[in-house]
């Protein structure tokens, strides 16, 4: 049997596949269209709609090379032989084409002339009842009887009690009797690796009903699946999937971190399989979208990357290392999957904020751990309380299953139910703590006040004015029965139009009116419960507890925040639109002169990106689509797929705010009644706050006008001093900016060679050996060829001499080395030389005996790198 790379193995079954007619397709995501699961787990999940005849589909045949995550056993990764997180599955599809005898041949064909394994070490199984299989693999493909097992359930595939469903054969492979578990009873169907399942074809021929009743398909499916990395082990003779092409260059780029060799110590072997299927995980989940989260898929990513670092802890990694892994990770897997490469970057930037937060935290807890694991067994006990596991998490970041691993490894259970109650009593400090006001003089009067009055009723949703009765007034902090022209209070009604601040949405501004008096409403909040309060001065006349009032909202001021506010429902969905799913609100303010959107995402947002976010929001608002809002029980509003914030606490009916057939959020915000009244909505800013949140501060509405004729008058100036036409502006500028460049370029040089000029007369040696010179000089902002004349202009002084230039820039260094023909016969090499003189900053580099070139990062450690080379220079001549 030939050797092959996974990479190659992977090629070789899509291509056999495409000769049979297949169309071959690029992986789906690893976050499936499929709300019942949290990742793809197959390569069926993505056609899973055609199965059950949900969609029809343009082609008949397929096949694909599928990454998928499975998470139901993490613990048992690098236990194992073939546990893994992520790995790829190989398929091959048929909706309603192909069927038994058409593929059952291909697959021993595939496994025998293309793979090469040896027909003799073949082993099939069938489900007891499906004699046409069996029929196929024994009459037409001519496995002997004795090769072909039959079985029951472990041989019938169903996508749930009901619906589409079909026996499966299982192609195993014996690897011999060194895999053996040993026992007499060792057949196909034992445990142990011997017998090795290394495909599986699935033949979907029945619907099942809900009595168990299976009636034949109009249409039978095909569906198999074949994990390459398995196959890979196969096929490169290794025991276990981990010492294939597929992992391996990875576990040994992981034991060069702390000079270990793979094989020689079981503790840090267990390590090294654990961190190379978690990094490959990670960085294919990641450039799916998937970011660190406490919550599903975020959740199990923060899990795996926060288990690497522990175990690279484990193997005595005291630094962040796994950004260092990426390279090997994208190599190993090869050029299947572009996206490795394209979000590189992203993924690049996640890790590093991720390790860099659990890092810091690991050490701590992971002492507190073993300290309460300690007291715990000092008195007699296995169960480590939910209240110190809860703390871990809380305190240290470590999710309740990394705790739970590391006390099994000691023998010891955790409490989960007292963990659980200790994350529920902390929400719901938060939920109260998030209300309370800072002032505890105002806390008590406000508290006092939505004890006994109870919510105030809000009518803002449909009126804008309402007669409604004071039934408070608060002045200093205290309540009062009456207030005076010219004082400033805070005023409860029985019900009001007024919003008050919530959910980002700035209160509403207005008037309270009765008989000569008025009260000019500054703000309206919440300072206690459901209590709408009205902040403001008393304008004229007289205001009594009890009195009648007409209260009224500044109705354009409103219009305004409603066009803000819808704006920033069709802005958050065109940017999972343009950026992808993880885009999570993490805050917001709406005012009525401007937007700002806070949300989660790893990288700056780019021009081209924002362009296209206001193009779709712009198609939104032309097509003046009805804003609808509705109430309803909160389950039904999930069901509807509306978005919701993941810490808002939600009450059992909710509102849920519908722009049809673009976006749908829970939202408590008054809103345009329909797109059209938006307006232009313009970016005006993108900015990072935090890690992994940026905000885009907008503008909609009469507030854009001016902005645009600003930006407008600002260009027009820009065309008139640089004349042309608004075309050419840009190239205009953009030369400008080069012709720039190319000034302070040649002034840089003028400035050099100036310095240059005498050179032979400032120069000196700064080791000899066997009669050549060692000359070492460093310049700022030189060009290589700019070096590579100075060194030429050294040597006509010292023509028997190695001449290493080093040329500053703002950030890296480069570094030139050239020997003349006479030192080279003198036993010189500039390469080596300049290898000894760069590796000690840091650098890299190389060359052939008479020039070589490298560079460092930084040249901080220069003046120690020359004295170095100079000390050792006459060992370089030989």
């Amino acid at each position: 049997m030939q050797y092959r790379t996974g990479k190659e193995l992977r090629e070789l079954f899509l291509s056999f596949f495409e000769s049979k007619g297949c169309r071959r397709l690029h992986s789906f995501s690893l976050t499936p269209d499929d709300p019942t699961l949290l990742f793809t787990i197959a390569g069926m999940v993505p056609f899973k709609p055609y199965f059950l005849g949900i969609k029809t589909p343009e082609f008949t045949r397929a096949t694909t090379s599928q990454k998928c995550v499975r998470t139901n056993d993490i613990e048992n990764v690098g236990h194992t032989a073939r546990h893994h997180t992520f790995f790829e599955m190989l398929g091959n599809f048929s909706f309603g084409d192909y069927f038994k005898k058409e593929v059952i041949p291909w697959a021993y064909e595939f496994l025998t002339e293309y793979i090469g394994l040896e027909p003799e070490r073949l082993y099939v199984t069938v489900h007891v009842t499906d004699d046409e299989a069996y029929e196929i693999w024994n009459k037409t493909v001519g496995i002997p009887a004795d090769h072909i097992y039959r079985f029951d359930e472990d041989n019938f595939w169903a996508s749930g009690p009901v619906g589409p469903c079909g026996p499966c054969s299982e192609i195993l492979y014996d690897q011999g009797e060194e895999y053996s578990c040993g026992k007499p009873t060792c057949a196909p169907g034992c445990d142990c690796d011997r017998y090795l399942e290394i495909w599986n074809l699935v033949f979907m021929q029945f619907n099942r009903a809900e009595d168990g009743t299976l009636t034949p398909l109009p249409k039978k499916n095909i569906d198999t699946g074949m994990g390459l990395e398995r196959l890979a082990s196969v096929v490169q003779n290794v025991k276990t999937d981990f010492e294939t092409d597929l992992f391996r260059p990875i576990i040994d780029e992981t034991c060069k971190l702390v000079n270990v060799k793979y094989g020689e110590d079981p503790k840090k072997d267990l390590a090294v399989r654990v961190i190379a299927d978690h990094i490959r995980a990670s960085a294919f989940m990641i450039s799916d979208g998937i970011l660190p989260s406490n919550e599903g898929g975020g959740y199990v990513l923060r899990r795996l990357i926060r288990r690497c670092v522990r175990f690279g802890r484990l193997m005595g990694i005291d630094h962040a290392f796994l950004t260092g892994l990426l390279p090997v990770v994208a190599a190993s897997i090869g050029d299947e999957y572009s996206e490795l490469e394209e979000q590189k970057a992203f993924i690049r930037q996640v890790l590093e904020l991720e390790e860099s937060r659990f890092s810091k935290t690991l050490a701590q807890g992971s002492d507190l751990l073993d300290s309460a694991i300690e007291k715990v067994k000092a008195d007699g006990h296995s169960i480590l309380s939910g209240d110190t596991a809860f703390e871990l998490y809380d305190t240290f970041g470590f999710p309740f299953e990394l705790t739970e691993e590391i006390c099994e490894e000691k023998g010891m259970t955790v409490d989960r139910e007292g963990f659980d109650r200790a994350m529920e009593e902390q929400r719901e400090r938060a939920r109260s703590s998030s209300k309370q006001l800072e002032n505890r003089i105002l806390k008590t009067v406000y508290t006092k006040l939505a004890d006994t009055l109870g919510a105030t009723k809000f009518l803002g949703y449909g009126e804008t004015k309402a007669e409604s009765r004071v039934l408070a007034i608060v002045a200093d902090g205290e309540e009062v029965e009456t207030l005076v022209a010219g004082l400033e209070a805070d005023v409860i009604l029985e019900a009001t139009p007024f919003y008050a601040q919530k959910g980002g949405q700035v209160g509403d501004k207005g008037t309270l009116v009765c008989d000569g008096m008025t009260f000019k409403v500054n703000d309206t909040t919440y300072p206690a419960s459901e209590l709408i309060v009205h902040s403001g001065k008393l304008i004229s006349g007289e205001l009594r507890k009890g009195q009648m009032v007409t209260a009224e909202i500044d109705v354009e001021r409103r219009k305004d925040i409603q066009r803000h506010h819808t704006a920033t429902h069709l802005l958050q969905e065109a940017l999972t639109r343009v950026l992808g799913n993880h885009v999570r609100q993490a805050g917001s303010l709406v005012t009525p002169t401007m937007l700002r959107f806070d949300f989660n995402h790893f990288q700056p947002v780019t021009p081209e990106e924002i362009k296209e976010v206001e193009k779709i929001v712009y198609a939104e608002v032309l097509k003046n689509t009805p804003v609808v809002t509705m109430e309803m029980e909160i389950e039904e509003a999930k069901k509807t797929g509306a978005r919701a914030l993941f810490d808002e606490k939600y009450g059992d009916v909710v509102r849920v705010v519908d722009v049809k057939g673009f976006s749908t959020e829970l939202c408590g915000g008054t809103h345009a009644k329909a797109t059209g009244e938006i307006g232009l909505v313009k970016i005006l800013r993108e900015e990072g706050i935090g890690s992994g949140v940026r905000r885009i501060t907008a503008v909609a509405g009469s507030e854009t006008l001016p902005v645009v004729q600003s930006m407008s008058a600002a260009l027009a100036n820009l065309i008139e001093l640089l004349g042309g036409d608004l075309e050419s502006v840009g190239s205009k500028v953009g030369t400008l900016l080069d012709e720039k460049k190319i000034l302070e370029r040649k002034n840089k040089e003028l400035q050099v060679k100036t310095a240059v000029s005498n050179i032979e007369n400032t120069v000196k040696p700064r080791a000899t050996a066997n009669g050549v010179d060692l000359i070492v000089e460093s310049f700022d902002g030189v060009t290589p060829d700019l070096m590579r004349q100075i060194g030429d202009r050294i040597r006509q002084k010292f023509p028997v001499s190695v001449i290493i230039i080093v040329g500053k820039g703002d950030e890296k260094a480069l570094v030139t080395s050239m020997a003349s023909d006479e030192a080279v016969a003198k036993g010189a090499h500039a390469g080596k030389t300049l290898q000894q003189f760069v590796s000690a900053m840091g650098g890299k580099g190389g060359g052939k005996p008479n020039l070589a070139q490298g560079g460092v990062a930084s040249t901080e450690k220069l003046g120690y790198a020359v004295n170095a080379l100079a000390d050792v220079f006459e060992g370089l001549v030989k």
